[in-house]
C-alpha cells in the first residue's frame, strides 16, 4: 500500500479544464512558474493549472516507500480527490512523463488527456540505469548534490540556444534533497515498458520533442508514434530538453491544442 506523505505541495491557478503538470528530474514546480501564469488565461477560465512537487523535492516530503513512481502516481490520484476533481489532462517532461505513464497505467479513468515531452516510453537501457545507480550512490555516499553540479546537470538539460537559464535550473538542482535525488534515480531505473499503456489509453495524446535535446533525441518519439498513430507530435527548433522553460510561447500552444481537443471530445 502506498504511504501518502504527509504534505504533498503544489502551485495552483485558473478555474478551467484541469491541468496538471509534472516536472522534470531533479527539478521542482517552480519550472512551471510560466505556465502557471499564462496557461488559465487572460480571464482564467481557461484551464485550471495544478504543478505538484513531486516526491522529496521542493515542499514535498519523499515518504517511505520503497523506489517506484507508482506511489508518485498514486500521489497524484489523491491529489485529485482532495482537489475536486475527477479526470485531469497530464502533462509530463522527462522524468514528469515517466510519471504521468505511469498515472496512465494505474489510474487510466482518471486521465482525460496526456502530454508527453522530451521524454520515452521505453524502459531503461542497462547502461542508463548503471548511470542512475552511480549518480544514486554517489549523492547518498556523500549526502550532497554537488556531483550533478560538478558534472554540468543544468547546461546538459538545455539547448545551445537557451544557456541563458543556466544559472536558473542550476538553482534548483542545487535544492534538489541528496535523499529524493537518489530515490527517484532507482524509481526511474526501476520503471517498466509502458508503450502498451500507451497504445490502450482512449484520450488525445500529445508528443513534444526538443530538436537540440541532448538526453531524450527527437527519434525517440518513434516509438511512441507507433504506439499511438493518432498522437501529435510537435518538435521544438533550437529547443533542448527542457522545452517547457526554453520555449514557452511554443509549449503553451501544444497545450492549448490538446486542451481543445480534450474539449472536442
Amino acid at each position: 500500500m502506498t504511504q501518502l506523505p504527509s504534505a504533498v505541495s503544489v502551485r495552483e491557478s485558473g478555474t478551467g479544464t484541469p491541468l496538471v503538470l509534472l516536472h522534470a528530474f531533479p527539478l521542482n514546480a517552480s519550472m512551471w512558474s510560466s505556465q502557471l501564469d499564462t496557461l488559465p488565461g487572460l480571464t482564467g477560465d481557461e484551464a485550471r493549472v495544478l504543478a505538484p512537487d513531486q516526491r522529496g523535492f521542493g515542499g514535498t516530503v519523499l515518504g517511505a516507500d520503497e523506489p517506484s513512481l507508482d506511489p508518485v502516481a498514486d500521489d497524484l490520484a489523491l491529489l485529485l480527490d482532495a482537489a475536486g476533481i475527477e479526470r485531469a489532462v497530464v502533462a509530463g517532461l522527462s522524468m514528469g512523463g515517466y510519471v504521468a505513464l505511469a498515472f496512465a497505467r494505474r489510474h487510466p479513468d482518471r486521465l482525460a488527456g496526456l502530454l508527453l515531452a522530451n521524454t520515452r516510453a521505453t524502459a531503461d537501457s542497462d547502461a542508463v540505469r548503471a548511470n542512475r545507480e552511480r549518480i544514486a550512490a554517489a549523492v547518498t555516499a556523500r549526502d550532497s548534490v554537488r556531483l550533478l553540479l560538478d558534472e554540468q546537470v543544468a547546461a546538459g538539460q538545455l539547448g545551445p540556444d537557451s544557456q541563458h537559464l543556466v544559472e536558473r535550473v542550476q538553482a534548483m538542482v542545487a535544492a534538489a534533497p541528496p535523499a529524493a535525488v537518489a530515490w527517484a534515480q532507482r524509481a526511474m531505473a526501476a520503471r517498466p515498458d509502458a508503450l502498451d499503456v500507451l497504445a490502450a489509453l482512449r484520450v488525445p495524446v500529445s508528443v513534444v520533442a526538443g530538436a537540440q535535446d541532448a538526453l531524450v533525441a527527437p527519434e525517440e518519439a518513434e516509438p511512441m508514434l507507433r504506439a499511438r498513430p493518432d498522437a501529435e507530435l510537435t518538435v521544438l527548433p533550437g529547443v533542448g530538453h527542457l522545452s517547457a522553460l526554453e520555449a514557452p510561447e511554443a509549449f503553451d500552444a501544444v497545450v492549448r491544442t490538446l486542451l481543445a481537443r480534450v474539449a472536442a471530445g
